[in-house]
């Protein structure tokens, strides 16, 4: 499985497959995991052919969530999607398992060959509608010293639907998520799903640290221009048509609007 890296001549571009409910979520309706299987590797393998850099796999579908993953089905399940995935696809898969199971999300990615993860609360605690989301660094970079592997961590920091609990400015949190809890690249998101971050936001974080920032939540070609100091986009709720698949016309948009922003 290729290595995740960053691209240099232009921002890179990472797309999100929104799965089905999953096993053991409280909204699963007994979708058959091949049928789930099928909704992942085709989706993925539009963003792949539309030019995204990467592919992020999501458990979006199982709100409510918990704050931690605990049910095997549900690990289960995405080690056996994401392994399809990446068997499909040419380019890097990540795993975001919600709200913030960090270490789970590593544990499936190193054993299934994925190459990076997102994690919402990896270095700072906050209030959510799921509780309080403790910081998972230790324990995920405990888990790949168990499993003898590196990957890529990108973390997010005054993530999303979600409020921090410290008096800490989003700076020092940046500094101190790169510096003390050895994240490899932080996620600037606006207020809730789909909703942009103040592009000013992102210049401060990008000031603050000498690591990669991404925005991570309401990309859209319409206004990727604003934010041309960020290194990298996560892109998924613009792309969705109104069955949740990944529209192939909005996948392209999106690709040529990030190509014009080469450095």
């Amino acid at each position: 499985m290729p290595v995740f890296k960053f691209r240099e001549d232009r921002p890179t571009l990472i797309g999100v497959v929104h799965l089905p409910p999953l096993p053991g979520s409280i909204r699963y309706g007994g979708l058959d995991i091949s049928t789930i299987i099928d909704f992942a590797v085709r989706n993925a393998k539009t963003l792949d052919e539309a030019g995204f850099d990467a592919v992020i796999l999501e458990n979006f579908n199982d709100y409510p969530f918990e704050a931690r993953v605990r049910r095997p089905e549900t690990i289960a399940s995405m080690a056996i999607i994401a392994r399809e995935v990446i068997k499909a696809v040419t380019v890097p898969v990540g795993i975001n398992l919600l709200r913030n199971s960090g270490p789970e999300a590593t544990a499936i990615a190193i054993i299934v060959g994925a190459s990076f993860i997102r994690s919402n609360a990896y270095c700072e605690t906050v209030v959510s509608s799921e509780g309080i989301l403790e910081p998972v660094a230790r324990e995920v970079l405990e888990t790949m010293g168990r499993l003898n592997s590196k990957i890529t961590v990108l973390a997010d920091i005054f993530v999303k639907h979600a409020s921090p609990l410290h008096r800490q400015t989003i700076e020092d949190v940046a500094k101190d998520c790169i510096e003390r809890a050895l994240a490899d690249a932080l996620i600037v998101t606006g207020p809730r799903t789909g909703e942009p971050p103040d592009p000013l936001l992102v210049r401060r974080v990008v000031k603050a640290v000498g690591a990669k920032v991404l925005v991570g939540s309401g990309i859209t070609p319409n206004n990727v221009n604003d934010y041309r100091d960020a290194h990298g986009f996560i892109v998924g709720t613009y792309l969705k048509d109104e069955e949740g698949q990944i529209d192939v016309v909005k996948a392209r948009n999106m690709v040529n609007a990030v190509k014009n922003l080469a450095r």
